[in-house]
Formats: C-alpha cells, structure tokens, sequence
C-alpha cells in the first residue's frame, strides 16, 4: 500500500519484481478499462512479460463515474493489475507521482487510459526503441486528427526553440529507465508535460518512436484549447528552472548588471549636457537613479538565491544518501529472499 493519505491501494504487490511497469492514470475512463486492461495483458505477453516479468500499475485519480471500482473488479483474472485509488482528483501530474513511487519495473512505461493509444501496438514500440539504448522514449502521433492538435503544435514549437529537443510530439506516451524517475525533480501541477524536457537536460539519451492515433471509443478529453496560455507559462518556468536554478546569480546578476550600466550611460550623457549646453534633464536624471537602485536590488536577490540553491543542493545530497542506503537495504534482501 502507498503511503498516501489521499490514496488507496486495492492489490498487495506480489514480492517478485517485474521487468516491465505499464502505469496508466485514469479520470472517468469507466467505459475504456475493460478493454484497456485486455490489450496491455495481451501485450505484455506478446512481449514474453507474462508470470510476474511485467506489470500494470493503474491511478484511478478520483473518479466519480465507476472506473475505479470497473477496475478493481479485474484483478482477480488479471494477476498483473495492480490498483491505486485517489479519494479525490488531483490531477494527472499528481497521478504519475503516485505512480512513480509505486512502479517496480526497470522500465516504465507511461500510456494514457482512452485508448487514443493502442497497448497492443505502442508498447512492442517503446520497449524495441529503448532496446536500442535510448533513457527516454517519446512517441509521436501519427494520423492524429482532433482540436488538440493546433494547442500541440505551439507547444511543441516553444519547446523545441528554447530546449533545442528534435522532437515532433513531446506531450504523448512515453518510456522511461528508472533511474531516469528515480532522479526526477519534484515534480509540480501541470509538469507532466516537461518530463521528457527534464530528462534531456539532465543529460538522458532522448529518442522518439512513431506511434499510430487511435480516436477515443468512450468518455471525453479532459484537456482543451484553454490550456494553452497555461502550457506556455509552464513551459517558460521550467526553462527558466533548468536553466538559472542551479546559477541564479546569472539571471538576476544580469539584469543587475545591465540596469547598473544603463544608468551609468545616462548618468554620463546627463553629465556631458550640463557641461557642454548647462541643461539639465531631471526626469532622465531620476530614470537613472531608479535604474541605478534595480540593478542593486537584483544583485541582492541573485545572492539570497544563491544561499538557497546552496542549501537546496545540501538537502539533495542528503536525500541522495538516503536513497542509496535504502536501494542497498533493498537490494540485500532481494539477494536473501526474504519479506
């Protein structure tokens, strides 16, 4: 069982571990589970991932139309299932955490729960294009034709200018290695879409896979145009993160340093008025001075922010030893056979 308040667990894990974790967070998804959790088992054991090797790890993220309960049915003829329940929606980004932390395979694989993907055809894709030694795999939509496909567009063109990813589709399914998930950063609302922009800038081997795009059988999509200005917002944070979090001195040092500089220019073009024609440009004048006392404050800002990321990467390296010490513990009783 997950510790986590605000979930459930309707399956104990069996003690063997898979090689293979599909995790699938659902919302209202009542009508697609059946057939769902058909096609990932018949895909698993096409991919010889039958008798424990493989998994199914289902969030059902407070849903409020059955489908966790539809689900749960299941696990007694699918000894693969395993089921994780929110008692309320939270969100899908909330949902892969849950996930993540729940997922024992040495390779993840995430899929949505509409079927807009086949399981049956999507994961002998993933599984063969991280064969081929890539961390991440993403998939990219062929044939897709829905609304979403304009808000897609912009938000993979932003993505590829300001991470520089040669990638066509970086919001759809997509496979992992575990110590890519192990070494993601908190991930916060809305993030599920920056995974793949995380990983490439940690320095993962990134790969995309053409994937067919199957119209959704049952229920609604729950993402629309209104996401849009949202995603764009979210995707300059993120670049912003990756980019100053670790160096926050650069950003705000810049801006200092560029403010600073501009008021000396104006500070030395008011100087050469006054003794060249003896006039004087008092609202310049006090331009520069606001200008000259931003870039003092940016300064401050750049060194307190550097005394939290320093105590920030204190905490990380605590974090990291206690990790390892708790796999090594792991380990060792995988290596005894014990509980």
């Amino acid at each position: 069982m997950i510790a986590d308040p605000l979930s459930s667990a309707a399956a104990v894990p069996p003690p063997a571990r898979p090689a293979v974790s599909v995790l699938i967070p659902a919302h209202n998804e009542a009508g697609n589970v059946v057939e769902l959790v058909a096609r990932v088992g018949r895909a698993l054991a096409a991919c010889g991932l039958g008798d424990g090797r493989g998994e199914l790890v289902f969030v059902d993220d407070g849903s409020t139309d059955g489908t966790g309960d539809a689900v749960e049915q299941l696990v007694a003829a699918h000894p693969f299932l395993r089921v994780i329940r929110h008692r309320r929606n939270r969100g899908l980004t909330a949902a892969l955490r849950t996930g993540f932390r729940a997922v024992r395979g040495d390779l993840i694989l995430f899929l949505p729960a509409d079927l807009e993907s086949d399981p049956e055809t999507d994961i002998p894709l993933l599984l063969a294009k991280l064969d081929e030694g890539y961390d991440v795999v993403s998939g990219w939509r062929q044939g897709r034709k829905e609304g979403k496909v304009f808000a897609s567009a912009i938000y993979n063109l932003v993505s590829r200018w300001l991470f520089g990813l040669r990638l066509h589709d970086m919001n759809w399914i997509k496979g992992f290695r575990r110590e890519v998930i192990e070494s993601l950063p908190p991930l916060r609302a809305d993030w599920h879409r920056f995974l793949v922009h995380i990983a490439a800038h940690q320095g993962y081997r990134v790969g995309e896979v053409p994937t067919p795009w199957r119209r959704r059988k049952s229920g609604r999509s729950k993402f629309g145009l209104s996401r849009i200005p949202k995603s764009l917002l979210d995707v300059l944070v993120v670049w912003f993160l990756l980019t100053f979090s670790r160096a926050p001195m650069r950003f705000f040092g810049g801006l200092g340093l560029a403010a600073l500089l501009l008021s000396a220019a104006t500070f030395l073009g008011l100087l050469w008025l006054w003794l060249a024609q003896g006039a004087q440009r008092r609202p310049f004048f006090w331009a520069a001075i606001g200008l000259a006392i931003a870039g003092l404050i940016l300064f401050l800002i750049g060194f307190i922010a550097e005394l939290v990321v320093s105590q920030a990467e204190q905490l990380a390296e605590v974090e990291r030893l206690v990790r390892e010490e708790r796999l090594a513990g792991e380990r060792g009783r995988d290596d005894r056979g014990g509980p």
